[in-house]
């Protein structure tokens, strides 16, 4: 079961992971596709507005842009436009490219571009290359097959994948242009999704192993969950399984003689009492143990914890003179704590009732109740045979025992302190346990107080 769901964990991060990288990836590469369109498309626009603009004034490349006289300003008056404002020329009229280099530079116009005019004849319509404004050439095979395509298209951009040309068609009031790119300008994309796959390989790699350790780290709490409910199982199987083997042996006896009477077969019948009790006051416990793990019915309120202790150290006085031992409490005054009345009175009778049950003859339990900073403090103690280390870390397990010597014959079946742990706990407390042969043994509780 671990196993499984070990697997979907690390199948859903990596998937949760991978869906995300796709989808970044993804959006990077349209992105990136879409921006050298976009300055593909502004270059090519671009070439035809300065063949445009030349044309309308007379510009040949090489040639003064306007007369000397007129500085190469334009003709404003007339509505022509001024070079700077319309077409890239120096102030002696002459035509410049791209700026490269410096704040002023535009990258996306460094594109090789075709520009083409379309001539009609008598005979048919053809591209005519404008030399003075085109930075690339075309092969006369290609050329000859993406003219037929573009003469026919109507304006507009449109690319010609198998020939590996983008292209912008404008008609103007004089004449249509053409203006081309090779596609491979915005195949930029391709080599950068070719790293962002190697990148998310790595990614995912790296995710994989993360997964891995993040797999046991969180499964654990749930591995130990399954654990602890097997074991709890096996446990309350196995403390059932010898009374109902006496209840259903001394069934057995009586099914036997039918003709006996009640009072000569009472053995038999008390056995069978003495032991479903002992079922009941297991299952009570199982039950209780549930509820309090559960943290259901929980009815806080302000109550005086120095009363409630005191008044469990006067209830087991005459427990503590039937087996000959010293009880005394030390109760500091005024103890108040925000917590459920019955279950905190559960937890402390537990420890008071455990710390007596394993005093040694002639002994001595002490109950010690303090505040300091904000938490109370109930020390419980007792004298006699010590928890040895191995048993300290498990005392608190359920149905965890320690040796025939520390049980002294009382029985029990170890949920009494597993039981006033998660009190302690659901009253956002804890319970501790130390244990030497020179102080004994101190059960220590701490909650908040008021």
């Amino acid at each position: 079961m671990l196993k499984k769901l070990r697997i979907k964990f690390i199948a859903i991060v990596m998937t949760s992971v991978a869906l995300v990288l796709a989808v970044v990836f993804t959006g990077i590469c349209a992105s990136e596709y879409q921006r050298t369109m976009s300055s593909i498309d502004a270059a090519m626009a671009n070439a035809i507005d300065r063949v445009v603009v030349g044309n309308a004034e007379g510009f040949d490349y090489g040639a003064a842009w306007d007369d000397a006289s007129n500085g190469g300003k334009g003709d404003r008056q007339a509505g022509k436009p001024g070079p700077r404002e319309e077409l890239p020329v120096t102030d002696e009229g002459q035509f410049q490219g791209p700026r490269i280099g410096g704040e002023g530079r535009d990258a996306r116009d460094i594109v090789p571009v075709a520009v083409y005019q379309v001539t009609t004849t008598t005979e048919a319509s053809e591209l005519q290359i404008v030399s003075g404004f085109t930075t690339a050439e075309i092969d006369e095979a290609v050329l000859s097959e993406a003219s037929d395509r573009v003469l026919a298209a109507g304006d507009g951009q449109g690319t010609l994948g198998d020939l590996g040309l983008h292209y912008q068609k404008r008609t103007t009031e004089t004449a249509t242009y053409v203006a081309f790119a090779d596609t491979a300008s915005t195949m930029g994309w391709q080599s950068l999704a070719m790293n962002l796959v190697i990148a998310a390989i790595v990614v995912l790699a790296v995710f994989f192993a993360l997964s891995l350790m993040l797999s046991k780290w969180a499964l654990r709490p749930v591995e130990e969950a399954w654990t602890a409910q097997r074991q709890f199982v096996a446990d309350a199987s196995h403390e059932l399984k010898t009374p109902l083997t006496v209840v259903l042996a001394n069934t057995s006896i009586l099914l036997k003689h039918p003709e006996s009477s009640i009072a000569s077969q009472s053995q038999w019948i008390e056995s069978t009492q003495v032991e479903a009790e002992h079922m009941q006051g297991l299952v009570n416990e199982m039950l209780e143990l549930a509820q309090v793990e559960s943290r259901s019915a929980l009815q806080r309120e302000e109550l005086d914890f120095s009363d409630l202790v005191d008044g469990l150290v006067l209830q087991f006085e005459s427990v503590a003179f039937e087996r000959g031992c010293e009880l005394e409490g030390q109760i500091v005054e005024g103890v108040t704590v925000d917590g459920d009345v019955q279950r905190l009175r559960k937890m402390a009778s537990t420890l008071i009732e455990n710390a007596l049950k394993y005093v040694d003859d002639h002994g001595r339990v002490d109950v010690k109740l303090t505040c300091a900073g904000g938490i109370a403090s109930l020390a419980i103690s007792n004298t006699g045979s010590t928890i040895a280390p191995e048993d300290l870390p498990h005392i608190f397990d359920r149905f965890y025992r320690t040796d025939k010597a520390r049980t002294s014959g009382e029985g029990g079946f170890g949920l009494g302190l597993a039981i006033a742990r998660e009190i302690a706990r659901e009253h956002d407390g804890d319970i501790t346990c130390a244990s030497s042969a020179s102080e004994g043994t101190t059960f220590t509780v701490t909650i908040p107080c008021v």
